[in-house]
């Protein structure tokens, strides 16, 4: 049976839907939580309220969510790759750092590890190995360079 090809996806096929289905969750999880706790930050605002920051952050990440499932492109990874590092980077700035109000956005400091804090960074932080993955190995398995 030499010199026929099969009709099952190659294991590099399988490894990019998993890829992709892990940084689906992880981004999907991350809008979740969110969305979830955006009313309870409405209060916190400057011009911008913290409440607005979280939905726009759910929002983000749902597109994101619906571009690394459906769409399946570079540009829409390295998007979703864009949303989940970035949504990382304020989790912990903001963690550990007290930057004050920045122009239009309010003072988010927040010195604590809630389990929503910790559920976000760790989806977000899975997102965005996962979507390292896909966006440095482009499906044809060359580098982006190459």
């Amino acid at each position: 049976m030499t010199g026929q090809h099969s009709n099952r996806p190659s294991t590099g096929a399988i490894t990019r839907a998993l890829l992709r289905l892990i940084a689906a969750a992880g981004l999907a999880l991350d809008a979740a939580v969110h969305a979830r706790l955006a009313g309870h930050y409405d209060a916190v605002a400057k011009t911008v309220s913290e409440g607005d920051l979280f939905r726009a952050e759910a929002a983000a990440a749902a597109l994101a969510v619906l571009l690394v499932l459906l769409w399946r492109r570079r540009a829409g990874d390295l998007f979703a790759l864009a949303v989940a590092a970035a949504g990382l980077a304020a989790i912990l700035l903001y963690r550990y750092a007290n930057v004050g109000a920045l122009g239009p956005l309010p003072n988010m400091y927040e010195p604590i590890w809630s389990t929503d804090k910790a559920t976000a960074a760790f989806a977000q932080g899975i997102a965005v190995l996962a979507l390292s993955v896909l966006v440095i190995r482009p499906a044809d398995g060359r580098t982006p360079a190459s």
